[in-house]
């Protein structure tokens, strides 16, 4: 492993937005991508001691030694301080996982593929942060044609978040996503952008 501290990009969006097929995108261009909801889901169905630790506060959500992310979802909205109780047990060892794929990245340049960037706070510990946006009315198409979801759940998502207009306001890049190629051009300008920055200067579009 070199010494040598990679380039940390924080890739963020909100729901609908096209951030997984970005980060898919970053993949195929050869950079690492560590991605948070791939990390919570591989601790609700194989991380022996998280699952162990959510059983303890709701058995319900435990099935065939899994946890059971919508009986657990229900349970977090009937339950006062639930979320927060989730957060101790989960935020540590998804925190434990990012540590580890840092440390042992020997990459010039990674990406930190974190739907809830800004809301975490984890923002201010990378070097570049890259928001991934589209048109409210593109948004809003992409949300609502997935299976289930509807007007309300949609709604109630965007709330919860960030503003888009704020997230492009504190970024270093914006991604837009209106179409494949457009989204491939602004993950390789951002590539040669950072490539050609001196390592002791934060490179800005």
């Amino acid at each position: 492993m070199t010494d040598a501290r990679p380039i940390v990009i924080g890739l963020t969006g909100s729901i609908g937005m096209g951030k997984s097929t970005t980060a898919q995108m970053f993949k195929s261009a050869g950079i690492p991508v560590w991605d948070a909801d791939s990390t919570v889901h591989h601790l609700y169905t194989r991380d022996a001691d998280a699952i162990q630790a959510i059983g303890d506060i709701c058995p319900a959500a435990t099935v065939d030694g899994t946890v059971d992310r919508e009986v657990l979802k229900a349970w977090i909205k009937e339950t006062p301080n639930a979320f927060k109780q989730i957060e101790q047990i989960v935020h540590p060892l998804v925190a434990q996982d990012r540590q580890r794929f840092l440390a042992q990245s020997e990459a010039p340049i990674v990406v930190l593929d974190v739907p809830l960037l800004f809301e975490t706070g984890l923002a201010q510990d990378v070097d570049v942060i890259v928001v991934v946006s589209a048109p409210y009315s593109v948004q809003r198409a992409r949300v609502l044609a997935r299976p289930n979801m509807t007007e309300a759940q949609f709604d109630a998502i965007v709330a919860k978040q960030v503003p888009d207009a704020e997230k492009r306001a504190r970024a270093d890049f914006v991604i837009e996503t209106t179409s494949l190629e457009v989204a491939e051009a602004g993950v390789q300008k951002i590539l040669a952008t950072l490539r050609a920055a001196p390592t002791t200067e934060k490179p800005r579009a």
